[in-house]
């Protein structure tokens, strides 16, 4: 059984909360859908690269949807070991696995798109910014598995830091390529560096101090950790089902902006198209420039420009 039943008998904040996932889950399926079919209608007059590319960042998208949508279902908050339905579905354990693979296919969207920009643009800062990426965020969900399995807040403290780090990097190098790219389509790109400023934001001023502040209570409390032994046999094994708002009311708001805004983009990703660049002057090299001399002088000391 999946153990949906306990959710109508909850009062009525987190049962409508729950409605609105699983409507907004939907609509996120459809939206991926008719980008998978607008996807597959350019590819006959689509560069075979840039198709190439886009169908890459559509895989990662599918599961970065799809295991949103799991969630959405299924939410979790993964300390508190708290949960809606009675079922094995909502153990931190599957929804924790689920949420690192998906994370890491969400990350990869950017860095493909950044190396992308970066190789369009010749920048080789960006593509290593790029190539960074994807590790930070592994190290990342290191710093979540062992908050999720010791229950300290520290780990998501050192998670959310790593996350907040990553897109810094990424947005800052976006930045310094906006001048590179052609005019048309810098509004796009000012586009993706607004949200990444929002969200660097976000994450110093309001997720990052919510865990330092919890973990600080704890540790004011003297609250007792599991060690990693205790802590796998407690997210396999333990879930607390309530509907009590007081329980769910700090989770809420990331988890309502996570499953519909962050999916959002993760689908808006399939879309954008090859950026166009700035031709870039080319620089003589006084080495350069005595080479040819050389090269084009004659016997008698003349030279002749190069043919």
């Amino acid at each position: 059984m999946l153990g949906l039943q306990p959710i109508f008998e909850a009062p009525s904040g987190p049962s409508l909360w729950w409605g609105a996932l699983c409507v907004i889950s939907l609509v996120n399926a459809i939206a991926w859908a008719v980008a998978s079919a607008r996807l597959r209608r350019s590819r006959p007059t689509a560069d075979p690269a840039h198709h190439a590319s886009r169908r890459w960042q559509l895989g990662l998208s599918a599961v970065f949807v799809l295991v949103c949508a799991f969630r959405s279902v299924f939410p979790r908050a993964d300390v508190q070991r708290i949960c809606l339905h009675d079922s094995w579905l909502s153990s931190v354990m599957m929804g924790r696995s689920l949420a690192t693979v998906a994370e890491l296919c969400f990350v990869a969207q950017w860095a493909l798109l950044l190396a992308e920009l970066g190789r369009n643009t010749g920048s080789r800062a960006a593509v290593r910014v790029a190539r960074l990426l994807v590790p930070m965020i592994a190290v990342a969900e290191v710093c979540s598995w062992y908050a999720v399995l010791t229950t300290s807040y520290l780990g998501n403290t050192f998670e959310e830091s790593i996350w907040a780090v990553a897109a810094a990097l990424g947005t800052a190098t976006a930045i310094t390529l906006w001048p590179r790219v052609d005019r048309p389509q810098r509004p796009l790109l000012t586009v993706g560096i607004g949200f990444g400023l929002a969200y660097v934001a976000f994450m110093t001023t309001v997720d990052v101090p919510m865990y330092v502040s919890r973990w600080l209570a704890d540790q004011a409390s003297g609250r007792h950790y599991l060690s990693f032994a205790e802590g796998v046999r407690d997210v396999s094994l333990r879930w607390v089902v309530t509907g009590s708002w007081s329980d769910w009311r700090t989770e809420v708001p990331w988890m309502t902006l996570y499953f519909s805004v962050v999916v959002w983009v993760s689908i808006a990703l399939t879309h954008v198209p090859r950026f166009a660049t700035r031709p870039v002057p080319m620089v003589e090299v006084p080495d350069q420039r005595r080479a040819m001399a050389g090269a084009t002088a004659r016997p008698g000391g003349r030279t002749t420009a190069p043919a």
